[in-house]
């Protein structure tokens, strides 16, 4: 079986997507770096941040080499794609547990193992789109029926979206229910389905934002962050002071002054905010260019598939990683309400980046097979003279 797994591939993987993920790598290093070299404490490591995410670049680059020999078409097995689903439904409660999950800031989003944390919804995202793709390619036929064909795919992702909201992290449940949206509308889904739901959606996170006082001011509060600057306005009008620091080609790698305890988060939420007052806006929009070239390029790869599932899978592969990376480019200038999402290959988190990294190594995978003719199932002859699968 192993064998079968991880044959030697017949063809070599798309070298761009390759290319692409070593440039984002590259520049969000050194990003983190800059970020965070700076004397805090006496006992403090400086590179402590930049340490903990080359072990996840590490696990996330063993991941992706194994991944990408792997045959894909392995995850749409029912036996694997409920594993998954069933991994993740489990991590998802045990991290809304008290005692068991780790809080920071109000929020329970981490589990601690073996000293090191690690935050469910990463593997809870991909999870949904190794369901969707195979659940989207099984039942294509009843697309056509919002009762009977979609509302059953959504009940994986509404309950993914339902376990973490009470974490809460209302932004990586909402990218999970959009980037199944995005799928279900790739696989077929009718115009109108799709308004009826997306405006579902939308009505829906307008209410969870809009039900608590605390919420509804930080949705409030992107419209004139300087207003706002002593209470929740204070985040983005930090990022604002340094990406216009930054001017057009920064004030230099490790110059920048908004780290120093003003810009909350600089190596997470708001590391984008670094790149523009570090670098400027050519390094804005430098950090963007990647960001557009990788989407395209795995949307090449999907559109080249001719397997319908694999099409499916790196589509939602790349829709999930643009998409994140569009949200936190536009929470970090202000064009979006203010949200707790990292930035795919920039922000510090282990589990972020090694996540990312072997979804990349499954979107290789199927790059491997783009252009191919899924070969047809051979059929032996009976006793009889006739022919059985």
């Amino acid at each position: 079986m192993l064998r079968r797994l991880f044959a030697r591939p017949r063809r070599a993987c798309d070298k761009t997507v390759v290319v692409i993920m070593l440039m984002l790598l590259t520049f969000g290093l050194i990003t983190l770096f800059s970020a965070t070299y700076y004397p805090r404490t006496a006992a403090g490591d400086p590179l402590g941040a930049v340490k903990k995410q080359l072990i996840g670049i590490a696990l996330g680059a063993a991941a992706c080499v194994l991944l990408s020999r792997m045959n894909y078409r392995v995850l749409r097995r029912p036996r694997v794609t409920l594993l998954l689903l069933a991994v993740s439904a489990a991590l998802l409660v045990l991290v809304v547990i008290p005692g068991v999950g780790v809080s920071i800031n109000g929020s329970r989003r981490w589990l601690n193992v073996a000293g090191m944390s690690m935050q469910p919804s990463e593997f809870a995202k991909y999870a949904m789109v190794v369901f969707m793709a195979g659940a989207l390619d099984r039942r294509a036929d009843e697309l056509g029926s919002l009762f009977r064909g979609v509302l059953p795919l959504l009940v994986v992702p509404g309950a993914m979206f339902l376990l973490i909201l009470e974490q809460p992290n209302l932004s990586t449940g909402g990218s999970i229910l959009i980037c199944a949206l995005a799928m279900l509308f790739c696989a077929g889904l009718r115009a109108r389905h799709m308004a009826l739901l997306g405006t579902g959606g939308l009505a829906l996170g307008a209410f969870y934002a809009w039900s608590a006082p605390y919420r509804r001011e930080r949705l409030l509060s992107f419209r004139d962050p300087f207003a706002k600057m002593s209470d929740e306005g204070y985040q983005l009008s930090q990022s604002l002071i340094a990406l216009g620091s930054g001017g057009l080609f920064g004030m230099g790698l490790g110059q920048g002054r908004q780290k120093f305890a003003y810009l909350p988060y600089p190596e997470s939420d708001f590391i984008f905010a670094i790149v523009g007052e570090d670098f400027g806006l050519c390094g804005c929009v430098a950090v963007i260019a990647l960001f557009v070239a990788f989407v395209f390029a795995g949307l090449r790869v999907a559109l080249s598939c001719r397997d319908r599932y694999g099409c499916l899978l790196a589509g939602g592969i790349t829709t999930m990683i643009g998409l994140q990376a569009f949200i936190n480019m536009g929470v970090v200038t202000g064009i979006l309400p203010t949200t707790g999402l990292p930035l795919p290959f920039f922000s510090a988190g282990g589990t972020s980046i090694t996540m990312i990294m072997a979804a990349v190594g499954v979107l290789l995978s199927v790059s491997r097979e783009s252009g191919r003719a899924i070969p047809e199932r051979k059929h032996k002859k009976n006793r009889s003279g006739g022919t059985r699968p």
